[in-house]
């Protein structure tokens, strides 16, 4: 998955969906991952740098991706 090139992140978390209008703010490990998907890595090497930094089993951070995926998709903020 690729994060929409016109979406802008701020330092602190901050996003903005210029097509939209649309903002939202993520914690850190979200900010994380979105840092990884614009220096286009995919889904299976953001899990391992994620389980590799964090304290979470594969089953855990597999379900948190997905449903933060889903969040994405939803808010218009990947590519299809």
């Amino acid at each position: 998955m690729k994060l929409k090139r016109n979406i802008a992140i701020s330092e602190n978390g901050f996003l903005f969906n210029p097509e939209t209008g649309d903002s939202f703010i993520v914690n850190p490990i979200a900010k994380e991952i979105l840092n990884y998907l614009e220096a286009g890595y995919d889904n299976e090497k953001i899990n391992q740098l994620i389980l590799d930094r964090y304290e979470v089993d594969l089953v855990t951070l597999e379900k948190n991706m997905e449903d933060f995926f889903t969040m994405l998709q939803h808010n218009e903020l990947l590519d299809r």
